[in-house]
């Protein structure tokens, strides 16, 4: 990372990927074009799962490859007269999984408990419908970074990372 100095610590970038309330996912097609798309999704046992239309670009690329870059951006704030944004952002390195039986009901259930929530019976009833009509990925997360500008700061108004320049 370039701008060690504002680097957050794995800790803070794994706490801004559970809050997210969409991510990025980023692959490269057979021809070696990349693709980025939104998607909902959640965190379980520290992994990343998102459902999907059964066929499409985005398995397509993840047939060819199953290895992904995951983007979530917190919260932004654009600063005109310093000509500068504060934000937060974390990227993973991972590799996606098609996700099946239980543990695919288990990760709708959580993308439910995060979107709806409160209509948990609803949602119940609706991967009942349509769960045969879509499919789950599980991204195994290899790596985590994130930034944050300005740098988070520790109690007291320290630092909670060293700048190295």
């Amino acid at each position: 990372m370039r701008r060690t100095d504002r680097q957050i610590t794995e800790a803070e970038a794994r706490l801004l990927l559970e809050a997210g309330e969409f991510g990025v996912l980023s692959t490269v097609s057979a021809d070696g074009t990349p693709y980025g798309v939104p998607v909902n999704y959640c965190v379980m046992d520290g992994d990343i799962y998102f459902h999907s239309a059964p066929e499409g670009a985005k398995l397509d690329n993840l047939e060819h490859s199953p290895e992904v870059s995951f983007c979530v951006v917190g919260s932004t704030e654009v600063l005109p007269s310093r000509f500068g944004t504060k934000y937060e952002s974390c990227v993973v390195a991972g590799r996606a999984i098609e996700v099946l039986g239980e543990g695919k009901r288990r990760a709708l259930e959580c993308l439910v408990a995060k979107y709806s929530p409160g209509f948990e019976a609803e949602g119940l009833r609706h991967i009942e419908r349509l769960q045969g009509k879509t499919r789950v990925f599980r991204i195994s997360v290899h790596s985590v970074s994130g930034k944050a500008s300005p740098p988070r700061r520790a109690p007291g108004g320290r630092p909670t990372q060293t700048p190295e320049g």
